[in-house]
């Protein structure tokens, strides 16, 4: 039985959502695949992850029997969070671009699940695991456009995703989301639209791609 771990962390609802959009297309093809399957679901924004303390990042570093009961409480909650890691057999993730980032509430998420001596280091307990990310954002930061040095979504991810935790990470960009709303870039709606097509088919053909692979 596969195991799909869905996170989304954008501010918006539903549809007005881009990343969300994408990755419930994902969801879609995915359970389709695996109608008997598990989704482990993190609404980032609807149920936030506090914010790392000092509490929970120096109990991973000491000895259960030395953590004090405020550390232990809170690397408990790390734990949850890292062993949905670890048990998906594959991860997607909404990742919209906000001020030229990911939303806090991921990276918070990701401040978590990093564990130097397990999710991360020599041999991380997740590697090899497939990871799809939806790094959906209103511009274009590609290579070659006016703002592709402002690409700080992807460089990120892709370290901290493949460089540390040691997945297999692929991306889905759907770009110029904002293009319909900003009279400005109504020339850019043709672009857009077929960016947003994209997209959606590119959600349906990996995760069947990937159902496919997990139960060959």
């Amino acid at each position: 039985m596969a195991t799909l771990l869905h996170i989304d962390s954008s501010v918006f609802p539903g549809e007005a959502s881009s990343s969300r959009s994408v990755t419930a297309a994902f969801r879609n093809a995915w359970e389709q695949r695996h109608p008997e399957g598990m989704v482990i679901y993190r609404d980032l924004a609807a149920d936030p992850i506090p914010h790392i303390t000092a509490d929970a990042w120096s109990a991973g570093y000491i000895a259960p029997s030395e953590r004090t009961p405020e550390q232990s409480a809170a690397f408990a909650a790390r734990v949850t969070l890292i062993e949905e890691l670890e048990q998906a057999d594959a991860v997607l993730i909404g990742a919209p671009m906000y001020n030229f980032s990911i939303p806090s509430t991921l990276k918070t998420w990701l401040d978590s699940v990093l564990l130097l001596g397990r999710t991360a280091g020599e041999t991380p307990s997740a590697q090899g695991t497939p990871v799809i990310v939806v790094a959906s954002r209103g511009g274009s930061y590609a290579p070659g456009t006016p703002r592709d040095g402002y690409e700080f979504v992807q460089n990120y991810l892709e370290a901290v995703l493949k460089g540390t935790l040691g997945l297999a990470l692929d991306f889905i960009v759907p770009e110029l989301t904002m293009a319909p709303r900003n009279p400005a870039m109504t020339e850019l709606v043709p672009l857009y639209e077929a960016s947003r097509k994209r997209a959606f088919e590119d959600a349906t053909t990996k995760a069947k791609e990937l159902g496919e692979r997990l139960t060959a």
